[in-house]
């Protein structure tokens, strides 16, 4: 039986009728549109599907959307302000860290993430690479990814921003 919630989507009240079984992801997806938000596995073991929820990077293939209602959910379409996009976006462009783009989302996400709760310091290869570890890319190596998390690292410490 569907039923009628509200989701706090990028800042935004969206209300939204879905199923019980329904996901985050199939939510954002198939009834707002949000096409940032990839469906890969669909058993959280890729990450392309990483979104935020309450500040902590979560797999949207994994939440119930009914159980999403009171939380601030933030898809990668929520992070540009006006014309100027996130840190971490920039950071991913500079860097070349995009290729097919099926990961990016995630990753970035992810990133966002995990530079909000590490925000005095920039982290080395190996930590960078430990923060995305539950999100898989098939076609950049990695090493690219991990610049562009110490390029929008270094740009936060430098700028004393909270951003990215």
């Amino acid at each position: 039986m569907k039923k009628i919630i509200n989701l706090d989507i990028n800042g935004q009240s969206q209300e939204v009728t879905v199923a019980p079984h329904q996901t985050l992801l199939q939510v954002l997806r198939d009834e707002l549109g949000l096409l940032g938000t990839k469906k890969g596995c669909d058993t959280g073991g890729c990450g392309c599907c990483t979104v935020q929820v309450d500040g902590k990077a979560m797999y949207s293939c994994m939440i119930f959307a009914m159980s999403a209602q009171g939380k601030k959910i933030t898809t990668v379409e929520g992070l540009a302000e006006s014309a100027v996009l996130d840190p971490v976006q920039q950071a991913f462009i500079e860097t070349g860290a995009v290729q097919c783009g099926y990961c990016t989302c995630g990753m970035i996400m992810t990133i966002k993430a995990y530079l909000s709760s590490n925000n005095s310091r920039v982290p080395s290869d190996l930590e960078a690479r430990q923060a995305i570890a539950g999100n898989l890319c098939r076609c950049t190596g990695y090493q690219k990814i991990v610049d562009a998390i110490r390029l929008a690292a270094t740009r936060r410490i430098a700028t004393g921003s909270q951003k990215g």
